[in-house]
């Protein structure tokens, strides 16, 4: 590797940092070598963490001239891995102060964190951290290969993407909505409710099933022959189903498929396909939308 920590002094962000970083290493590989690009970055070691209830950890000095990562021992490599690039957020991003001088402590909800409240620096921080590893782990531009390769969108591909960038198939099928092509959401469900939802939300309407309810009536999940593990067929659903569908509009083609996963877990695929009207409403965007959408997706990597 040939990239510097004082290659990336002109930007603090998560998507800034990862740009300069892909910009100097061009042919990174998949599985992005995490471990070897923290200690290209002035991380001394990676150890184990011995503190109860965290998952991972930051030791650096005021200056940040260097730093020990922590993991917590025995977690597998998908999380080991998400962590290790969560910590490298914390000591890359210079505005991040830890609770304590010089060191961070990461619980397992922190590294679940999305959003953060107006006004919560420590949640911020924790987003920020999450962002980066997530675009660290899964580059926009390498997932985008990827897409182009295989256009049509399945909880298969899903489930390969997550094998061969070594993360979590929760944390793929975020970033696989978030970069696909087409309008896609992902439900995580939980013994039978409605859990985390996943979705571009410029681009994917309004899911209208409420977290920790059940899913809704009429979804493919309630299939009697689905097997653990094998995704079920992709079939069109009633729109309504899951989304709001105005009245008097036409509805458009929603479709769905599920794989049912261990300890009560499963996975839910959404696909909307545009109507008509909707086509021509993207079309008739002006010059400046079109302009202000790719600066939107350029600074997205």
């Amino acid at each position: 590797m040939s990239v510097m920590r004082m290659d990336l002094a002109d930007t603090g962000s998560p998507e800034g940092l990862v740009s300069l970083i892909l910009k100097h290493e061009p042919n990174f590989r998949v599985p992005v070598p995490i471990e070897e690009l923290a200690l290209q970055l002035e991380i001394e070691e990676i150890a184990e963490l011995e503190t109860e209830g965290f998952e991972g950890g930051l030791i650096t000095d005021s200056n940040r001239s260097c730093g020990i990562i922590l993991v917590k021992r025995g977690v597998n490599q998908t999380r080991r891995r998400f962590t290790i690039g969560h910590e490298l957020g914390h000591f890359l991003i210079a505005n991040h102060v830890p609770d304590e001088d010089g060191r961070f402590l990461c619980s397992r909800q922190d590294l679940q964190t999305l959003s953060a409240k107006e006004g919560d620096r420590r949640a911020k921080m924790e987003v920020e951290a999450n962002r980066f590893s997530s675009l660290i782990l899964m580059p926009p531009p390498k997932l985008r290969e990827c897409f182009r390769k295989q256009p049509s969108p399945s909880l298969e591909h899903v489930f390969q993407l997550a094998e061969e960038f070594q993360v979590s198939k929760e944390a793929m099928a975020r970033a696989y909505a978030d970069y696909h092509p087409e309008s896609l959401a992902f439900i995580i469900v939980k013994d039978g409710k409605v859990g985390r939802i996943y979705h571009n939300r410029k681009r994917f309407p309004f899911i209208t099933a409420s977290r920790s309810k059940p899913v809704p009536q009429g979804s493919l999940f309630y299939r009697t022959n689905l097997r653990v593990g094998t995704p079920s067929e992709i079939n069109e659903r009633l729109p309504d189903l899951w989304i709001d569908v105005p009245r008097g509009q036409r509805a458009p083609t929603l479709s769905e498929q599920v794989c049912l996963q261990k300890n009560g877990y499963a996975l839910i695929m959404l696909w909307h396909e545009e109507c008509d009207e909707e086509q021509e409403e993207r079309e008739d965007m002006t010059a400046r939308d079109r302009w202000r959408a790719q600066q939107e997706k350029y600074q997205k990597g």
